[in-house]
């Protein structure tokens, strides 16, 4: 009895646990670790991000694949994409451009939605990392 306990105990314990990490499937996009500095939204820069719906191109060098991304507020919370076109190799063109709500990559002319990360008939979506609310006047990105 006292083996079958433990062993549902351990079960419980090993399914339960989760890696922390994004899975990045992405033959096209390598993966790094970084962490933002703190984004304060009462900055003037970063002040559109205090409204839902609206988007910013963050830059920061060592963040992201081309030290680049974007970040919406949906209204419930925020998301943040790396910038880089994610159907394609690395290339002078693989730096997605922000119009509104969506990111464009030059290469393809392909328009990702910032709510999703996703294309119309694309294989890859956009990169996606972490936000963390650090407060009502601040977010940090990270991966």
């Amino acid at each position: 009895m006292k083996r079958y306990l433990t062993f549902i105990v351990f079960s419980i314990v090993l399914l339960s646990c989760t890696k922390d990490s994004v899975r990045n499937n992405n033959p096209y996009l390598p993966s790094y670790r970084f962490s933002s500095s703190v984004i304060n939204l009462n900055l003037p820069l970063y002040n559109q991000l205090n409204f839902p719906g609206n988007a910013i191109t963050y830059s920061e060098i060592g963040v992201g694949v081309l030290n680049k991304i974007f970040i919406i507020n949906t209204g419930s919370n925020y998301l943040a994409f790396d910038a880089a076109c994610p159907n394609q190799e690395l290339s002078g063109c693989s730096s997605m451009n922000l119009v509104g709500i969506k990111a464009i990559c030059p290469c393809d002319d392909a328009e990702y939605s910032l709510f999703s990360g996703q294309a119309p008939g694309m294989q890859y979506p956009m990169l996606q990392y972490r936000v963390e609310v650090l407060s009502p006047e601040s977010i940090r990105v990270y991966n």
